[in-house]
């Protein structure tokens, strides 16, 4: 990008440390979410609460896909209104030990491939799933003349399809990992 505005001359020395500027800035925001990430992590292993989390649900009569729905539906929630990278970073070291001390039909050592197949399926429903999707928010920052009603609307069918999509990845694991084995 650097190359192409200087070639076309539309590139001034203001336009380029406003660049660097907001560079720098949008750089220090992920290395102080990875450092918060770090802390946490060290946290959580400190108070050991991943694993009571996991003894405590994995001891109620509860059917995992019960838990995995909520847990998907937590997701979706979260993916409104946080970044996608600070949110897996923070949720994962709490709520993998919770999924994989469930059963839900496939390998244990599986497990952990199909929650993720799941968890990104689901952050990406986030960024643009109603009221707060970040993903339509940029859009509606960057496109100023369409309203986010416009927007809204042109994004609930595949907001749908991602809903079907997460409903058949979820309700069939084994064919999920099937697919995963094939294409990969």
């Amino acid at each position: 990008m650097l190359l192409a505005g200087l070639m076309q001359r539309r590139l001034r020395w203001s336009d380029f440390a406003y660049s660097l500027v907001e560079t720098a800035t949008t750089s220090a925001m992920i290395f102080a979410v990875l450092l918060g990430a770090e802390v946490f992590n060290a946290f959580l292993a400190l108070t050991q609460m991943p694993e009571e989390a996991a003894e405590l649900i994995g001891g109620l009569s509860i059917s995992p896909y019960a838990v995995m729905a909520a847990l998907m539906v937590f997701y979706i929630l979260l993916g409104g209104v946080m970044d996608e990278l600070a949110m897996m970073l923070l949720t994962i070291p709490v709520v993998f030990p919770i999924v994989n001390t469930l059963d839900f039909g496939i390998p244990k050592d599986e497990v952990g491939i199909w929650f993720g197949i799941l968890v990104l399926t689901v952050v990406g429903i986030g960024l643009i799933a109603p009221p707060i999707g970040l993903g339509v928010l940029i859009v509606t920052s960057i496109a100023r003349d369409v309203s986010i009603v416009q927007v809204y609307r042109r994004v609930l069918p595949f907001v749908a399809a991602d809903f079907i999509r997460l409903a058949v990845l979820t309700a069939f694991p084994g064919v999920t990992l099937f697919l995963v084995r094939a294409f990969s």
